[in-house]
């Protein structure tokens, strides 16, 4: 009988997820464990895996169509089998919900393609499976199998019993007896051929009858951020406030810095600077490292410091994270940067990687122009825009003297921070970037 394998109860009041790529086509034999769609959540895109062998019979959503939690995706048969009369679209009924987290207990991790902006703190992504399968991701079986281990046999110490890369190293560290051979496993059908992908010109959209206009699809990262964005500019009460920052001291000292960084083959740009400027403001200033709870009527102080710097990349903004900013060195910060861009632009960025932000920097380096109005990563209070280092006149002892300097836009939510509030927490940064080596008195 044909299996319907249907979009998990994924948590984090996630209730459906946009179609954005399937991977498969009917008719395709997958591989347990092969990817067969990305979906995109109001967190993240995930790619999610066959959770069995079989041939595709039936895909029961079009790119771009949004699947509500519950609703069957595709049917998964074997060789000969047809597909069941369709009855994917019906959401599952509340009285049903007890079966679908019973499910949910046994479960195994997406990975995540992209992230969405702006970012929340979701929780794990996970995918129903049947009971008798250990859970294990499939970068975790592929470790085992070179192992030569029997992952069935690995207790897993992860969320659920979840069997993680350590688990399986320390198993065969142990040297346990029941170690058996494992057959290699059959190299994977392959994805759908040139034939069978849309052509570029359905990827784009319609063109019009004298070729002047063109309809693209708004999906993925762009209209999750399209949604966001409004959302943002339609519930916090933006004002931007801008200010010149000398960048003279800093520009020396990262000079000074970097041969000792490329030692360490890191680069090193401003931001990790800039970063740490930020974390010593929003110490002095906690409400700026703060969200709105509107349904309780409550300011939420946060006693830690992500940073969210925003990257570009071909499907769209994201704004991967620097998790406990306050907490690292100069040089861990940048390695962490340079780490998550990269992971970015290959669309290989992890659920914790998007997590959490507190506060985020939007930086267009040397495309930086005068200065911008930045939009707040909702929920958040505050976004930094860093712009250009140019060499400019400027004043100094009635003097005119050339100086390297740069604008700095800030972006506040006028419910929680005033305009005093606004110029004073930029001051703070100004103060450390014009005087970077007061940075260094900050607790790493």
């Amino acid at each position: 009988m044909a299996f319907e394998f249907k979009l998990p109860d994924i948590g984090e009041g996630v209730h459906e997820g946009e179609i954005v790529k399937w991977l498969v086509k009917e008719g395709d034999t997958v591989k347990e464990d092969q990817p067969l769609v990305e979906v995109m959540t109001d967190k993240a895109t995930v790619e999610i895996p066959s959770p069995k062998a079989g041939t595709v019979l039936k895909l029961m959503y079009k790119e771009g169509e949004v699947a509500k939690v519950g609703t069957v995706l595709v049917t998964i048969g074997v060789a000969g089998e047809t597909a069941p009369a369709p009855t994917a679209k019906t959401v599952v009924a509340p009285a049903a919900q007890p079966t679908m987290a019973a499910a949910a207990a046994t479960v195994a991790p997406l990975r995540t393609m992209n992230a969405t902006v702006p970012m929340t703190a979701p929780g794990t992504r996970v995918l129903a499976t049947p009971a008798t399968r250990k859970l294990a991701p499939p970068a975790t079986r592929k470790l085992a199998r070179e192992l030569r281990i029997d992952i069935s046999l690995v207790a897993g110490s992860g969320p659920g019993g979840r069997v993680t890369d350590e688990d399986v190293r320390k198993f065969a560290a142990d040297g346990v007896s029941t170690k058996t051979p494992v057959a290699p496993t059959p190299t994977p059908s392959p994805m759908p051929s040139a034939a069978s992908k849309p052509t570029p010109a359905s990827v784009a959209g319609v063109v019009s009858m004298d070729g002047r206009e063109e309809r693209m699809p708004l999906r993925g990262i762009r209209k999750k951020m399209s949604e966001r964005m409004h959302q943002s500019k339609t519930t916090a009460a933006h004002f931007t406030y801008v200010d010149e920052i000398d960048m003279t001291e800093l520009v020396k000292l990262r000079e000074q810095m970097k041969p000792l960084t490329e030692k360490k083959n890191i680069k090193l740009t401003y931001l990790p600077f800039i970063v740490k400027a930020c974390v010593a403001a929003l110490k002095a200033m906690p409400l700026l490292n703060a969200s709105l709870d509107e349904a309780k009527g409550d300011i939420v102080l946060k006693k830690y410091y992500n940073v969210g710097i925003a990257a570009a990349t071909d499907e769209g903004l994201v704004v991967p994270v620097v998790k406990e900013a306050d907490r690292k060195s100069l040089v861990e910060i940048a390695a962490d940067i340079e780490r998550l861009a990269t992971t970015a632009r290959e669309g290989k960025l992890q659920l914790h990687d998007i997590q959490g932000s507190t506060f985020t920097i939007t930086s267009l380096g040397a495309m930086g122009g005068l200065f911008a109005t930045p939009i707040i990563n909702y929920p958040e209070v505050a976004i930094l825009g860093v712009h250009e280092i140019k060499k400019r006149p400027v004043v100094r002892e009635s003097g005119i003297v050339v100086r390297d300097i740069m604008l700095l836009s800030l972006s506040f939510d006028h419910r929680i921070v005033d305009g005093y509030m606004g110029a004073g927490f930029c001051k703070k940064i100004k103060d450390y970037l014009e005087n970077p080596k007061l940075l260094f008195l900050e607790a790493a």
